[in-house]
């Protein structure tokens, strides 16, 4: 029997909901792996390199199901474990080692998107660096490398006054949000994403969803931020909702939103499986927010939902992840 690697983000004894997330994911992957007659087997990405190569070398592993998402602690690391399985010259699966940085810094992917001509919300970087010369009126302050919504909150927006303000925000939140941030302009909208996934015969996206913030007040900010995502007992937990069913009238919207996605695909590279998210301001206009190369695959979440609305069964898209590894 083939072995594969789960190899995972290195879990600590006071971890938080999102970093325990990670091994729910290799459970369910190792489940999936045995339905598809290979042997599984959980191995944690340390910082200290030798170790982590001695293990790899040691097991011999027909391929690598890669879903570290931080390294140390520290989201700005990620591309540390494909680069050291491009090393080992180890099939791993979704994104190369370019891509894995590339959309994990998060305003470097921004730079990228506008230079294609995507459409991105505008945003200043703790180093001064504005990508429009006229201000927006209100920012959000996201973490330039931490996915899972770090330390995002309806606190995170900043109505914006001046630059040096706006700066000294920055900097004031920069501990909570793990290390560099920056200021996104925030949209007032809809919300999307689109997860997409290389089937048999190439790239294919899946149904779109839309995030529904219900009974929320009408000045509470509509943001799918860190309680929305893993607060279980929180208001924004449960009245952020995910819908796959859409009138009519937004056909060509959903089409322009699936469009684009495949546009991201192709300038980064992505492999495997990915997600686009996305805010769709109030005239229609669809802004990237953030690429994922490694989204959540955890048995609960939006990739996964994406799937069944597919019909893709989930033992399925796990052979098709582990196959696109071997092309």
């Amino acid at each position: 029997m083939k072995k594969i690697v789960i190899l995972h983000s290195d879990i600590y004894a006071d971890a938080t909901e999102d970093e325990l997330d990670c091994l729910e994911q290799a459970e369910a992957i190792s489940e999936a792996l045995h339905l598809l007659d290979y042997e599984p087997i959980l191995l944690p990405f340390v910082l200290d390199l030798n170790q982590t190569i001695k293990k790899l070398k040691a097991l011999k592993p027909y391929a690598v199901f890669n879903i570290v998402e931080s390294i140390n602690g520290k989201g700005s690391l990620i591309h540390l474990a494909t680069a050291l399985l491009d090393y080992l010259q180890i099939p791993y699966t979704g994104c190369h080692t370019d891509a894995m940085f590339l959309t994990s810094n998060k305003p470097l992917a921004k730079k990228i998107m506008q230079h294609a001509n995507i459409v991105t919300p505008a945003w200043v970087t703790q180093e001064g660096f504005c990508s429009q010369s006229t201000p927006a009126n209100v920012y959000l302050i996201k973490s330039s490398w931490e996915h899972a919504s770090i330390g995002l909150d309806e606190n995170s927006l900043i109505r914006y006054t001046n630059q040096e303000n706006l700066m000294e925000e920055m900097n004031r939140r920069k501990e909570k949000l793990g290390g560099s941030c920056y200021a996104e302009a925030y949209i007032d909208g809809r919300e999307f994403n689109i997860a997409l996934i290389s089937g048999m015969s190439g790239v294919m996206v899946l149904p779109a969803a839309e995030m529904l913030f219900r009974d929320y007040a009408p000045n509470k900010p509509k943001l799918v931020d860190y309680k929305a995502k893993w607060v279980a007992d929180s208001f924004e937990y449960n009245n952020t909702i995910r819908k796959f069913d859409f009138h009519e009238n937004d056909a060509d919207l959903i089409s322009a939103l699936r469009e684009i996605a495949l546009r991201c695909w192709d300038l980064f590279g992505l492999r495997g499986y990915a997600r686009v998210d996305f805010r769709v301001d109030n005239q229609g206009i669809p802004f990237v927010l953030e690429i994922n190369a490694n989204p959540c695959l955890s048995p609960d979440a939006g990739f996964t939902a994406a799937l069944e609305q597919a019909k893709i069964k989930y033992h399925e898209a796990i052979g098709f992840i582990i196959k696109n590894s071997l092309k």
